[in-house]
Formats: C-alpha cells, structure tokens, sequence
C-alpha cells in the first residue's frame, strides 16, 4: 500500500515508459498526431503527448512554391525523430511523416499502375526531382515532354500527374515520368480527334517543330506533317523560308494513315497551281528571263515564275565550252535569257536552253568569213590527224594534217608546228549543224595550186630527191639557192657543201652556178632544205652496193670510177 500511495523515481519512471511504449522508446521512428499549440515566427510548436513539445519549420507544412497553410489548433501528423534532444525538446519531422506516408500511398499507386500527383521543384544532373506529396522522385530529361523541351521553367512548382516507371524503398529511389501521362492523353485524343479528319479538308493548326526536311503542325492533339516540298510551290530550301515555331498556319489534310495516326498536310495545296496552263504560257520557242535557283552537275534550274522552274542542261549551256561544270558558265540567282525547247506539264518539266537565246557563233563566223577567205588564229592544239586552230567568236578549226604542207607526209607536217603559235589558214568548209569548220594551210603556200602555179611536190620536191639547185647568194653559213628555174628556194648549210673539209667553203661557188644536191627536208617555212654531202654519201653507198663492197680488193676509188665511167657511157 505504501508504494501504491507513494510511488518512487523509478516507479515515474516506468510509467513514463509505459506511457511511450515502453523502455525501447516506442514513439521514436513512428509517425504520431500532434496539435499545435503555437506558432512562433517561422516555427509551429506541436504536442504529441511527450513530455515536453516539438518545434516544425513551418515550410514542412507547405508545397514547394506555396505558403503554409496551418493555425493553432489543427491536428497534424509528424514523424518522431527523438523523443528528447540536448534541449529537452521532442525532435519531429512534418517532411518525414509526410514522406513515410506518401511511401505507402505511392507503393500502393504504383501496384495498381495509377497515376500520381507531384511538382517538378529542382534541377539534378540528367533531370529534376519532382515532390510526390513527401516522397522525392527523379524525373529523367527524357521523361519530361514527347519532344524535347528547352526551358522546364514555366512547368516548375506546378501540380501535375506522372507515372511512377519504378521505385525502390529500401534505397529510396522513385522514378517518375511526364512524357508517358501525355503519351496515353495524346494517344486517347488522337484516336478521338483523327475519327473528326477527313483528307481535302482545310483546318488551322500551330507550327510546334521545324526540320530540314519539314514542319509538325499541331491540329489540336493530333500532329501532321508539312513536308516542305508541300510549302509551296516555289523552290524552298528549308521550311523556316515561310514558317516559324508558334505560328498559326491553314493547311489542307493531304493523306490519313489511320492504323498509324500520321497525317500529311499541306499549304500549296490552297494557292492556284502555277502549272495550269504551262503550255499556252511558255511556248516551245518563246524567249524569257528567269533567275538561276539552283546549279547541279548535270545542268542549272532557273525559276521562270513562283512555282515554275526549267532546266537548262548542261548541253545546253554554251555553243563553245563543251563538257564544262555548269557553275562556270552562271553562278546562283544571276538573271538570264533561255529559250523554250519543251514543255511536259503532267510532269511538270520545261526544258530550256541558254546557248539558244544567244547568236549561234558559227553562223556569225560563216557570215564573216566566207568559203575562201583568209582567217588568222592560234594553234591550241595538236592530235594526231591535224591542228585545232583557235578563231574569233570563240569557236575552232580543224587542219587537217593532208592540208598543213605541200610535198612532205602529214606527220612531218604536225611536226612544224607548236602549241600557241599564230597561223594562217584558208577557210575550205563551214558546217553549222555539226559546228565544224574545215581550214587549209599549204592553199596559201606561194608556188601552190590555190595560188596557180606548180606544186613543190609537181616540181619533184620530194625529200630525198636530186635536183639542180642554181646559186642565189653566196654566205658565210652557206648558200642560198633556187631549185629549177622558177622553183621553190632553199638553203645549203656550210657542213653540206661537200664531205671534205675543203669542198665545206662557199666561197668557192658563184652567184648563178648550177650543180646537183639532194633535198634533206623542210624547215618550218616549208622551204626545202639541200645538200651536197649527203647526195655524195647516197651516190658512194649505190656505187659500192652495184660494184661491190671495198672488201673484194678494189679502192674506194677504182669503185667511184668505174661508177663514174659507166655514168658517162650511159
């Protein structure tokens, strides 16, 4: 009776512990209802029935962004941390308690694959954490819209469903998703709006991305494609030419896939189509201007009007420079004249032509230069039939190697002449159509046909001949001298006055003096060159080869006199 009427130290003390369940401190680690019974600055004071209250910041009992919203009186929930600090108060948690139990709502949530309330409060590395009423979650970067999003902030401190993806208590980890809710509500509007949208029909919608390739139009819930070769019908580069993210545009529904939900548009499709009446406009024939748009290598497109271009092949680009890169003959946006060559409106082709609108040059150079006339130019090249001589108007002629010189072979007549070097020619024939033009030289040889007197090669020019030369002038470096009596002149350099070196002196010849010599060739002039030395050497050479060789016991000499003996018997 005694211990009853007058309980001990330790008798307070085993009832304090029965009171908070018992010796191991039951209250710690739970979550308990308290009341509050004061709030002090930025501090809520609660009673959870201990022996001494707890203080709570007051921004516990608030959402991320929001005021508290508590006064004295209200019955919370907290966590109890400690019973008893250094200070003798209760240490509590409004945060944990909410986090304890936003734990056990959203594991339920996340079994039954519900969806869940929560705001995006901060900024991670690879994402933000979002508040599930308590319980922090990661939101990936990925997660956040369909498509990626620039600037999160205006979707900050804002209440919002998401999908829980997956979540672990032990660890704490929660893993929230924005995209998947808008999938499944743009998946069900989708299906509901694409039953509304009929193909043809006009609707109005907002430009939500741009690519290189086109334009996602927004129609209320629902996206379509705008392909840019849909624009319009002019030529447009990249879609942001015409349009802008945000802007408001009219479209016209081209095709409906309805077991994908992909919906093409198009703008072009409400303007007039500048192809009707193609044909009557543009005539085969009729000479426009236009504006290069662009430059390929098969030829360049030039924009006649908005929406109708031509192409000027590359064929048919120049009269004179053939098998260049259309880049060098017109250069992007330059103003030019074409000429229609064809038109093919089902395939909305035209065909024009450049060199067309401009003077063919080889009629311009056939009415300058008749058959006959002499023409002056530079040989730019060289094959192994003939010369390609350069004329004016840009355009070339062709000697043919038959018609370079008189009395040496087409071959030793290419050799005469050199790259760059200026000629003249006589215009032989002028084909247009083929735009060819057929040039001679050797017709304006002096002593020529062309010219009517007797050929060098009529007159027995040839190379390697004998002829009586007649001494024109007498030189130092040898003789100038004349083959016949109105033949063709020449020259005989000192080393083939003779094979001795005695007989090497011009002085020992006379003004008028005949004699015979060999032709050797012809200088660049066309002019034979002559020579008594190797008539001498081709004479002993036949002697030997008729009177037999040296090595039979006869001379050098008895050889040469037998052979000039029977030349004068003969």
């Amino acid at each position: 009776m005694a211990s009853t009427a007058f309980p001990t130290r330790d008798d307070f003390a085993a009832l304090l512990n029965d009171s908070l369940g018992g010796e191991d401190g039951g209250f710690e680690g739970r979550v308990v209802k308290g009341t509050v019974t004061a709030i002090e600055n930025d501090l809520a004071v609660i009673d959870v029935g201990l022996k001494s209250e707890g203080r709570v910041p007051l921004r516990e009992f608030a959402m991320p962004g929001q005021k508290a919203d508590i006064k004295v009186g209200d019955e919370v929930e907290v966590y109890v941390d400690r019973v008893e600090n250094a200070h003798g108060e209760a240490m509590l948690s409004r945060d944990r308690a909410r986090r304890e139990a936003a734990w056990d709502k959203l594991e339920a949530e996340f079994t039954e694959s519900a969806r869940v309330e929560g705001v995006i409060f901060g900024r991670v590395k690879g994402g933000f954490t979002v508040d599930l009423d308590g319980a922090v979650a990661f939101l990936p970067g990925s997660q956040v819209d369909i498509r990626p999003v620039r600037d999160v902030t205006p979707l900050m401190d804002i209440p919002q469903p998401f999908q829980i993806l997956k979540m672990d208590r032990r660890r704490g980890n929660i893993v929230v998703s924005r995209r998947a809710i808008l999938e499944e509500t743009r998946a069900e509007q989708r299906s509901g709006l694409i039953q509304t949208l009929a193909e043809g029909q006009i609707i109005e919608g907002v430009v939500k991305n741009i690519t290189d390739y086109g334009a996602f139009v927004d129609l209320g819930g629902i996206d379509g494609l705008l392909h840019v070769t849909d624009l319009s019908y002019k030529r447009i580069n990249h879609p942001n030419e015409m349009i802008n993210i945000g802007d408001t545009v009219r479209v016209q529904i081209i095709r409906i896939n309805r077991d994908t939900q992909r919906i093409s548009l198009g703008m072009k499709q409400l303007e007039s189509d500048p192809w009707e009446g193609a044909s009557a406009k543009y005539p085969i024939g009729a000479k426009l201007s236009g504006r290069v748009t662009n430059i390929t290598e098969y030829g360049a497109f030039v924009e006649l009007e908005p929406g109708i271009e031509g192409l000027v092949h590359v064929s048919e680009m120049s009269w004179t420079k053939k098998n260049v890169h259309p880049g060098k003959i017109v250069s992007t946006s330059q103003e030019v004249e074409v000429l229609v060559l064809e038109v093919d409106p089902e395939k909305r082709r035209i065909s024009l032509g450049l060199k067309q609108a401009q003077s063919n040059p080889w009629d311009s150079f056939a009415e300058r230069h008749p058959i006959g006339s002499t023409v002056e130019g530079e040989v730019k090249n060289a094959t192994e039939f003939g010369l390609f001589i350069g004329l004016d108007g840009d355009v070339d002629g062709m000697v043919h190697m038959s018609d370079i010189a008189w009395g040496i072979s087409g071959e030793d007549a290419l050799a005469l002449h050199r790259k760059g070097e200026a000629v003249q020619a006589v215009v032989l024939d002028i084909d247009v159509e083929k735009e060819r033009i057929s040039l001679g030289m050797k017709q304006l040889e002096r002593g020529g046909p062309a010219a009517g007197g007797t050929t060098a090669a009529a007159a027995g020019l040839n190379k390697n001949a004998i002829v009586t030369v007649t001494v024109l002038e007498v030189r130092d470096g040898g003789l100038e001298v004349q083959a016949g009596e109105d033949g063709a002149t020449g020259f005989i350099k000192r080393s083939d006055l003779g094979r001795d070196r005695d007989e090497q002196r011009s002085e020992r010849f006379q003004i008028g003096q005949k004699f015979d010599a060999m032709i050797t060739g012809f200088d660049r002039a066309k002019k034979p060159t002559f020579s008594i030395k190797a008539m001498q050497i081709a004479e002993e050479k036949q002697a030997v080869a008729q009177y037999g060789s040296s090595d039979s016991g006869a001379s050098l000499g008895d050889i040469l006199g037998e052979a000039l003996k029977a030349k004068t018997e003969g």
